[in-house]
């Protein structure tokens, strides 16, 4: 059982305070029948709840694939930029979050959600989940650089950056490379980049464990995950 106001706020349809001022004023229905105690208690996964006419569904737990697009920053609010949460105009929840972060010029996959307990299996050092990075970079790569990233790139740490698998797609000025990581350094790809003297032009994460981007989806667009791939990010 759950208090309405704590229901409502949860769903993001105000503070609590706002809410409660909601209730009393005779806003809120709880099957069909009007509810102006705050603290009354409905079951969350049963009853209906509408607000001022328009039915309010509970969602505990909620999972968006984004494809972040440049200019966007991996934050849940920021007082001057856009931020990823800005972009989830559907969203139930008002406690949604970035799992983990892209920088603000960088594209690609971020998972966005409220369940904090899959957050920290997919960013746990311990669990070394695989995240893939399409880059295109200035410079010609070379087995070299393989090599080098495959025994660890000095990124200016008190550690080298751990055994990364880059793959070569396009050799040239510009080069284009598939790079797959296992830490989240903070802006780790550009800096094991920038020390092998090909710094990067563009950047954009393709797949985080074994959720790859949806090819359908464009920059700045969503969908929530299936079920079984909210299932497969837990077994990871």
């Amino acid at each position: 059982m759950m208090r309405i106001d704590k229901y409502l706020a949860d769903m993001g349809q105000g503070t609590r305070s706002e809410i409660k001022k909601l209730i009393r004023s005779g806003r809120v229905m709880v099957d069909g029948e009007t509810v102006k105690k705050p603290e009354f208690k409905i079951d969350e996964t049963t009853q209906k709840v509408s607000l001022e006419g328009k039915q309010i569904g509970y969602a505990k737990k909620e999972y968006y694939m984004l494809y972040k697009p440049a200019g966007v920053i991996s934050a849940t609010k920021d007082d001057r930029d856009k931020t990823v949460l800005d972009l989830i105009t559907d969203k139930k929840r008002n406690d949604l979050f970035p799992v983990g972060r892209l920088d603000k010029d960088t594209e690609g996959l971020l998972l966005i959600t409220n369940d904090g307990e899959l957050a920290h299996r997919l960013l746990s050092p311990k669990k070394h989940v695989d995240k893939v990075y399409y880059a295109k970079v200035q410079g010609k790569v070379d087995e070299s650089d393989v090599k080098a990233f495959a025994d660890g790139v000095d990124i200016g740490d008190d550690t080298p950056a751990k055994s990364a698998d880059l793959r070569i797609l396009k050799s040239g000025e510009e080069s284009e490379i598939e790079l797959t990581i296992t830490e989240g350094r903070f802006h780790q790809v550009k800096r094991m980049l920038a020390a092998r003297g090909k710094p990067v032009l563009y950047l954009k994460r393709v797949r985080m464990g074994n959720l790859p981007l949806d090819p359908a989806l464009e920059p700045g667009t969503y969908r929530y995950l299936t079920e079984d791939e909210v299932e497969s990010l837990r077994n990871f």
